[in-house]
């Protein structure tokens, strides 16, 4: 029995675009990679030296170098190509340069009769993600940005440290704008299941080193701290890009916080912040809300005004 092929677009063949398709390829999440770039020999190189990957690994997937019309059957399209903020700047500086290029890409690969999930990790990615779920008129649930994914897991390792313990047997989120205005939910972060607020209070003098305001502000910056010393920050972001796109191709309806389009959820309406969801073949099936505690809503709807009030100067709202 023929079975259909898994086919995956990423459109930006930088650093980021380019570990996205390693990850993939390794993985064994796609049939099919298309590489994509505003400089056609680029994305021709990245695929000739991914491609040369495939006798060193256990998959066999083919990795080849496309244009924007050649989105049409492809079942999801990764965006990574954006705006890099300079020394000083924040993700929000580079708002007006990343919706000139987001519109630049977009519209073309429209164009192609796409009809697949649009996953993003261009910055300001929550902003990102609105645009191109209004460019593109398609419903919320094909439209996904990599949102706090990689500061969840940056807060994962973080807490790993800490507590001797494996990343994986840790759970929670950083929720809200992925950039300055995040925060961690600590109401909602547990350790195999037991709240790391009770293990700190029940184990105050063996804990008693930690602090939780210090370890949300290392999760926060901790993308920064990469950029400044090596000037990019690619394997992390690439293998959550890589995370996503598994659960919409295999179906496994994951919980991953991304960037995800509220319509009445945590209260609010008309924003694209991070926040835990369902991931499965359609894109996002369910938003998880999650019972803040009060200083917590006050912190998400905080960061939803950031958010809002840029996207109020593009006159996206």
């Amino acid at each position: 029995m023929k079975r259909r092929k898994r086919r995956v677009a990423i459109v930006g063949s930088g650093m980021v675009g380019a570990t996205a398709a390693y990850s993939m390829i390794n993985q064994s999440i796609c049939d099919e990679i298309m590489m994509v770039d505003r400089t056609y020999d680029r994305a021709l190189a990245q695929a000739l030296d991914l491609s040369h990957c495939i006798d060193f690994t256990h998959t066999r997937t083919s990795v080849y170098a496309g244009t924007y019309a050649d989105c049409s059957d492809m079942d999801v399209v990764i965006l990574t190509a954006g705006a890099n903020p300079k020394p000083g700047q924040t993700r929000l500086d580079v708002l007006e340069e990343a919706v000139l290029i987001t519109r630049q890409i977009v519209t073309p690969i429209l164009k192609s009769s796409f009809e697949g999930i649009f996953i993003t990790a261009a910055n300001p990615v929550d902003i990102v993600t609105y645009l191109i779920r209004q460019l593109s008129g398609f419903p919320r649930n094909r439209v996904i940005g990599t949102g706090t994914s990689i500061d969840s897991s940056r807060l994962k390792t973080l807490l790993s440290d800490i507590f001797s313990i494996d990343p994986r047997s840790v759970h929670g989120y950083a929720l809200g704008e992925h950039g300055e205005s995040q925060f961690v939910a600590w109401s909602h972060v547990t350790i195999g299941g037991k709240p790391v607020l009770d293990i700190l209070s029940q184990h105050k003098e063996r804990f008693k080193h930690v602090d939780l305001t210090d370890i949300a502000r290392k999760t926060k910056d901790a993308g920064w701290e990469i950029y400044t010393r090596k000037g990019s920050t690619h394997f992390g972001i690439g293998s959550a890009i890589a995370h996503i796109t598994r659960s919409v191709l295999n179906d496994e309806h994951k919980i991953i916080a991304v960037s995800a389009i509220l319509e009445g959820e945590y209260g609010e309406h008309g924003v694209c912040t991070g926040v835990p969801a369902i991931i499965h073949s359609d894109g996002i099936q369910e938003i998880i809300e999650l019972n803040l505690n009060e200083e917590e809503r006050g912190l998400f709807a905080a960061s939803c005004g950031v958010i809002r009030s840029n996207l109020d100067k593009l006159n996206l709202v």
